[in-house]
């Protein structure tokens, strides 16, 4: 699923010595001490990487074939990196894939990946075009250079020493999250029962909802599974969905990317079908769909947009913050086609938010407690299985 790109190289960029030092993490803190430069490529001793933390973004990749260092080339989205952490801002702890968060300290090594990143309520981040220093754009574990912060961000980004792309070889490729993706399915009929939620912004209530949604499927006796189509490697979201029952629990970062800022919209829509074949081929037989950040993020605009995508659905529902975001995303929501279930998120935190959205909606406004209530799960499933209009 990923598309080859020519692979450049890097000329004045050289990796640090694996056995220069034997601290882990990320960091460029002034005056602190760094590795003595060897040759472009090293040999990673298996010491050395048992001491650096996997991020949650890296999770797929076997530890036994993180074996050598490169710095003679340009990372890409996806590649993964061995990073030492020079310096604590934003970010001061690191999704691991067991669920856990592990608390960084300047000088850790950790192995994270490349990639941008889309949030409006944090960061816009690009892969860099270097080896050079860069920051913890994402406590998944997203290497890449913050080029625009939030102002209410009250730190700097936490910042990050490359300090070598991980190989099989001293002569091979970098590593890549697409390296180790979900083989794909063939399309088959499709029998499960697709549920997806979009929201007006970050932040706007849609990993909650979904979660008391999969609780209340659960108590219908049905097995549900999850699935992130878009946004940037976190090991929060997937984790709450296991917590609520559901089973298996998905995302992009299965399929090879580490995050879905900048790529195509043919790729988001095969994201989006590999996911569901891949909940139904596991036996689940409702599939909950999360499309990451708001209505105006280029590739949650695409997806929403495209035909391609609302034939794999069977219903939306549809986060906001306050009443006219709810108002105007149903109605650029309907516009586009789809079976639009109701509203929650932030929304339903409040009853004068809950009466404005419905006078200006006409929909139903569901809280987390409805949406955990069988009954509740029962009936738009229901309205999900409706013919289209």
């Amino acid at each position: 699923m990923s598309s080859a790109m020519p692979r450049r190289t890097a000329q004045s960029v050289r990796v640090l010595g694996a056995g220069a030092s034997p601290v882990l993490a990320i960091s460029r803190t002034p005056g602190a001490p760094s590795a003595a430069p060897v040759e472009t490529a090293a040999r990673l001793e298996p010491e050395r990487l048992a001491r650096a933390a996997r991020a949650y973004s890296t999770r797929r990749a076997p530890e036994s074939a993180l074996r050598f260092l490169r710095a003679d080339l340009v990372p890409r989205s996806g590649d993964l990196v061995l990073a030492r952490v020079t310096s604590l801002g934003q970010h001061v702890r690191l999704h691991l894939p067991n669920g856990r968060s592990k608390n960084l300290w300047p000088g850790d090594e950790i192995v994270v990946a490349y990639a941008d990143r889309y949030a409006p309520s944090q960061y816009e981040a690009l892969v860099p075009a270097d080896l050079g220093p860069c920051h913890l754009a994402a406590s998944g574990g997203i290497a890449a250079r913050v080029v625009a912060s939030n102002a209410k961000l009250a730190k700097r980004p936490s910042e990050l020493e490359p300090i070598g792309l991980l190989c099989r070889t001293p002569e091979s490729p970098p590593l890549n999250l697409a390296d180790f993706a979900l083989s794909e399915l063939p399309g088959e009929p499709r029998e499960i029962t697709v549920l997806a939620i979009a929201g007006s912004a970050m932040d706007s209530g849609k990993t909650s909802a979904l979660a008391h949604l999969a609780r209340g499927i659960c108590r219908l006796g049905v097995r549900v599974g999850y699935a992130k189509v878009t946004g940037t490697a976190a090991g929060g979201d997937p984790w709450l969905l296991v917590d609520a029952g559901a089973d298996p629990v998905l995302d992009f970062t299965d399929l090879g990317f580490a995050s879905t800022s900048r790529i195509g919209p043919d790729q988001i829509e095969r994201i989006g079908e590999q996911l569901v074949r891949q909940l139904q081929r596991a036996g689940a037989e409702i599939a909950l769909l999360e499309i990451a950040d708001g209505l105006f993020q280029p590739e949650t605009a695409a997806l929403i947009a495209s035909p391609r995508f609302r034939s794999l659905i069977d219903g939306l529902l549809y986060a906001s913050v306050d009443a006219l975001g709810a108002a105007h995303g149903a109605q650029l929501i309907a516009a586009r086609g789809h079976k639009l279930l109701g509203l929650t998120g932030l929304v339903a935190s409040a009853p004068l938010l809950v009466r404005e959205a419905q006078a200006a909606t006409d929909l139903a406004v569901y809280d987390r407690s409805d949406l955990a209530d069988a009954s509740i799960a029962a009936k738009l499933l229901a309205a999900a299985r409706e013919p289209r209009a």
